[in-house]
């Protein structure tokens, strides 16, 4: 398995199509939106696509991302992406972090250099970590995979093998959304090759028989899923599509840059701690460069299609079917509903439960220095 060294870059003739799509989109029209309650708000759009159009640099912000260093290996046919940066320290610690949906690898860029470089940025150098961050197939600069299958489950066996070719037999994982799933799979089918997991989200379906439509077992399960049932009803018509017709949707956001920002942002708005505003918590040139991530790949069916793998094979938290590797979960404010604590312990070893002050559903890009101080201080007790 041959590793080979992976930069960016997006031809020009790329870029001149976005522009093109761009300038020609046609519009919708729009009642009252103003708290986005009806999805993405026209007026935020069009400020944003306007600056997407005339202000944004993408080979900037490729630059940026082309000095992570990053590499490509094929396990199973499929190129898997990916970035490794050592650790700074006298031992560091092989760590995998999983992004979800709809986020990539970009994610993680500011988290990574505080958990590779800990002295650098205010920490101990002790705690330093080798950080390897995948793209999960079918996103980011990763290959989609060619056939059904592909689980949370699946990519857990993949993860266990990019790290066996990187020399780390054994590891520790984080994840938040899929990567959580990814990381709590690692967990559960290859016990021996994990020494801790850190979660900043439990998708709380999978403590509840793998569905939210059957009914909980007692008082704590019953509370959680009503709770549950109420957000997904409120918030949960993208998983639904996801689902169940995901290359229905995928023909259109594939064709609009405008309609698969639309869908993209809408989530960094609704599930961050951005008080309604997120430029101010991630600044117009992160969102872009992470919807570009997907445009550029076109490969935003493809990441739909996760959901729909997990739907049919999905996971199984119980008593019966435990993650028995320490576990640390850090729990921030405006995440998506997570499990109360009790519930929690019975799919996971729960050594540490953090509460975090603020932050919401992507974590590393909301909070990385809580984030990454987290981390450190869990592993450093399993070293």
């Amino acid at each position: 398995m041959a590793i080979e060294t992976f930069t960016i870059k997006v031809p020009e003739s790329a870029l001149a199509d976005l522009k093109r799509r761009l300038k020609d989109a046609r519009w919708p029209d729009e009642i009252a939106n103003e708290r986005w309650e009806r999805g993405t708000n026209l007026a935020y759009l069009r400020a944003l696509v306007a600056y997407w159009q005339d202000g944004y640099d993408w080979r900037k912000e490729e630059a940026a991302l082309n000095r992570l260093p990053q590499f490509k290996l094929a396990l199973d046919g499929l190129g898997i992406h990916f970035v490794h940066v050592r650790g700074k320290g006298p031992r560091p610690f092989p760590l995998i972090i999983s992004h979800g949906w709809p986020g990539s690898f970009v994610e993680m860029r500011r988290l990574i250099p505080l958990l590779a470089d800990p002295a650098a940025h205010g920490g101990k150098a002790e705690d330093a970590f080798d950080v390897v961050v995948p793209s999960l197939p079918g996103y980011g600069f990763s290959d989609a995979p060619r056939a059904a299958g592909m689980s949370p489950s699946a990519v857990a066996a993949l993860w266990v093998r990019l790290m066996a070719a990187l020399g780390y037999a054994r590891f520790g994982a984080q994840g938040g959304d899929w990567g959580a799933a990814i990381s709590s799979a690692i967990g559960l089918d290859h016990p021996r090759q994990l020494i801790g997991l850190h979660l900043n989200f439990i998708a709380g379906r999978f403590l509840l028989g793998g569905t939210i439509n059957e009914p909980a077992e007692d008082e704590i399960a019953a509370a959680y899923l009503a709770e549950l049932r109420r957000w997904w009803d409120a918030e949960g018509g993208y998983n639904h599509e996801h689902s169940t017709k995901p290359q229905t949707l995928g023909y259109a956001l594939n064709d609009s840059p405008l309609g698969l920002a639309a869908w993209i942002v809408e989530k960094f708005h609704r599930w961050s701690d951005c008080a309604g505003d997120p430029n101010r918590l991630f600044g117009r040139d992160e969102l872009l460069t992470n919807v570009m991530i997907y445009w550029m790949g076109a490969n935003i069916t493809a990441s739909m299609r996760l959901y729909y793998e997990s739907r049919e094979r999905p996971l199984r938290l119980s008593r019966d079917s435990r993650v028995s590797a320490p576990t640390a979960v850090a729990l921030f404010p405006k995440e998506i509903p997570l499990p109360p604590r009790p519930l929690a312990e019975r799919g996971y070893n729960i050594r540490r439960w953090t509460e975090m002050p603020r932050g919401g559903h992507f974590a590393a890009m909301e909070q990385p220095e809580l984030l990454a101080d987290d981390i450190r201080a869990f592993f450093r007790e399993l070293r």
